[in-house]
């Protein structure tokens, strides 16, 4: 039942922790002559939906758009490096500033100035990039070129070269790498272990969610009336067992087949890429939001949400002229449309949580539960139609179940509202408004099983019956113990649907952020050999927003910070470090020889090749001599999951 409610309430916010490499942003070079001795270096990068990369001179925020040299001959710069195109701005609270970035496009320009005839260009630019849930480390775009400058070429002449830099250009290739000590060895085949397991949870999560969603669906007073439908239908046919039992099973096939169509096609016009795009998408989530809050008003009463009655009527009257096979099919297409004023809102709410969870097979498993929660009852009423002398009569009791319904679409609508408000940083939701809708909805809700609140379509004479006495009860406790949560109490049973702790306004107490005792990976990792203790890796950065998040709403709490303190040696290696290595060191990458200058260029170069991933927050618990201890972790405000992550991996450290 825990792992039920679990679902019910994180469904819609599961992300992935297994170790991942990101490429969401991709430059090409261009070097454009202005007259005989004046050139630009233009940069322009395509950035991918959902990310943003940040703009030139951001001094103490994230990491900025820079220009370094690297060999220039027979050239020199003119000015700073220039941002052109759409930029925005924002004020960013964690960072107490302004900052400036770009989405979708961005280009940079460099001016230089040619001293000789021939010239040589080394250089690259570094910039950052960031979306709603993690950051890359300083990435960089090379440009390199020798040539003549036509130094007394008139202004009009003007040539243009485009070198293309290959879309994997900051891709590890893991093999090809050579570790720089034992305790770089890759362990991203370790890692895959421990995340590839038999079988998806969240998957099955998805699918126990549809489940349960058929089975709500059952309950409507838009369904279950068409039970003595469907009891009629199959009295009527022939009476022999063998053949009642063949067509009672194509009955609940025939509905499962057309809900899992309808998965099909939401993940066939979307896409892979595009749900995962979708969990990030600002405007997505305002969409999400509306049509929850749509649904919602259909199931307080306010409209009916209804198909055109010709639909129905002509599919009915086909199932009634057909025979075999077809007919049945035509039946539960019926039911299908008749009972959609009920089933459209579950089913859209199940799509729309299962899209944003960016899972290609979501859309697809959350309709096979949802069908099959709905096809079950009717199947076996169909092959039993004695069962209906003992089934519930219709009533009241299945419009108090819509309206239950209609407040939890609400309550989640409210989530994706959330999550947009926080990606433009609008502010509306901070964690106390949030919380004190939510204390509103659920104390109407508590309000309404116990008879204190009536809608449109509810019985005037309705009294509240055992079952409604004790939900409210339960809606009541809910709301009570949300309330601390308005002055900074963690309530951490929601925390994953909260809006960040940094958002509270006001604090009765003010908590302190665990700081890591090593920002050298392997000073840190000899104190582990030497204190014979399990390790946790935390890969930051000065300008990563979501580790800042994952800081102030996890590592707070008193248990997590115990385990971290306690229990593990803690190393928070920042890959936008910019401080210069004693002397650079040459590794070799897709191939390629690349130069690692700065402490961040080693530590971004240590996530790549040994765990195979390039986006912060990164976490990762290892042994002594840098083997796995459990799989990765990334941004995830789930105290209890982090708690119960950390805690597996002192069990497989004791083990070993």
């Amino acid at each position: 039942m825990d792992k039920i409610y679990s679902l019910i309430l994180s469904l819609l916010f599961v992300l992935p922790s297994s170790a991942q490499m990101a490429d969401p942003v991709h430059f090409t070079t261009q070097l454009r002559e202005l007259s005989g001795t004046e050139a630009e270096i233009i940069f322009t990068g395509t950035i991918d939906a959902g990310w943003h990369v940040y703009s030139t001179d951001l001094s103490g925020g994230p990491i900025p758009a820079t220009f370094n040299k690297v060999k220039m001959d027979g050239v020199e710069t003119i000015g700073k490096l220039r941002p052109r195109g759409n930029e925005q701005k924002k004020f960013d609270k964690l960072f107490d500033m302004d900052v400036r970035y770009f989405e979708g496009t961005a280009t940079f320009v460099q001016k230089v100035r040619f001293t000789k005839e021939k010239y040589t260009i080394d250089c690259y630019l570094e910039y950052g990039a960031c979306n709603d849930e993690m950051c890359m480390p300083p990435s960089s775009v090379e440009f390199k070129k020798e040539g003549t400058a036509h130094i007394s070429q008139p202004v009009e002449e003007r040539r243009e070269e485009t070198i293309e830099v290959p879309a994997d250009t900051m891709k590890t290739d893991t093999a090809s790498v050579a570790p720089l000590t034992d305790l770089w060895q890759p362990v991203t085949k370790e890692l895959n272990a421990f995340s590839d397991t038999p079988t998806d949870s969240s998957l099955w999560y998805i699918f126990l969610a549809g489940l349960l969603g058929g089975f709500l669906a059952l309950l409507t007073p838009c369904v279950w009336p068409i039970i003595p439908m469907t009891v009629s239908f199959f009295l009527k046919r022939n009476k022999e067992r063998a053949k009642a039992i063949r067509e009672a099973l194509t009955y609940g096939l025939s509905i499962i087949v057309i809900y899992v169509a309808l998965g099909l096609l939401v993940t066939a016009l979307f896409g892979a890429n595009a749900l995962n795009a979708l969990s990030t998408n600002a405007w997505f989530n305002i969409f999400f939001a509306l049509l929850l809050i749509v649904f919602a008003a259909s199931f307080f009463g306010a409209f009916e949400l209804t198909l055109p009655a010709s639909w129905s009527n002509k599919i009915d009257q086909k199932s009634e002229r057909t025979t075999g096979l077809l007919s049945i099919f035509l039946m539960a297409f019926t039911l299908v449309l008749v009972s959609f004023s009920c089933t459209g809102p579950i089913i859209g709410f199940l799509l729309v949580a299962v899209s944003t969870q960016g899972n290609i097979l979501g859309p697809t498993l959350g309709m096979l539960g949802f069908s099959i929660g709905l096809a079950i009852p009717f199947a076996l009423f169909a092959l039993f139609p004695s069962l209906l002398k003992s089934a519930p009569k219709s009533g009241g009791w299945m419009n108090t179940i819509k309206v239950v319904l209609g407040f939890i679409e609400l309550a989640f609508a409210l989530k994706f509202l959330s999550v947009a408000d926080l990606a433009y940083g609008w502010r509306l939701l901070d964690r106390e408004v949030f919380l004190a809708i939510w204390i509103t909805l659920f104390g109407l809700l508590g309000a309404y099983l116990m008879g204190w609140l009536r809608f449109p379509h509810d019985d005037p004479e309705h009294r509240t019956n055992v079952p409604q006495f004790f939900l409210g009860l339960l809606s009541f406790a809910f709301t009570i113990y949300m309330i601390p949560g308005l002055w900074g109490a963690p309530l951490k049973a929601i925390s994953a649907f909260t809006p960040p702790m940094y958002t509270q306004d006001y604090k009765i107490v003010q908590t302190t952020v665990v700081e890591a005792p090593f920002k050298d990976y392997e000073q840190g990792m000899a104190f582990a050999k030497e204190q014979h203790k399990p390790v946790i890796i935390d890969f930051t950065g000065f300008g990563c927003v979501n580790c800042r998040k994952m800081e102030a709403a996890v590592w707070t709490d008193a248990e997590v910070a115990r385990r971290l303190t306690q229990d593990y040696v803690l190393i928070s290696l920042y890959v936008d470090d910019k401080t210069p290595l004693p002397q650079p060191i040459e590794v070799e990458v897709n191939g390629q020889q690349r130069t690692l200058r700065t402490i961040g260029d080693k530590w971004s170069h240590l996530q790549a090749m040994k765990f195979g991933a390039n986006t912060q927050p990164f976490y990762v618990l290892l042994d002594e001599e840098g083997k796995p201890l459990g799989p990765s972790r990334s941004y995830d405000e789930d105290i209890q999951e982090y708690v119960d992550w950390l805690d597996a991996g002192l069990t497989n450290y004791k083990t070993k």
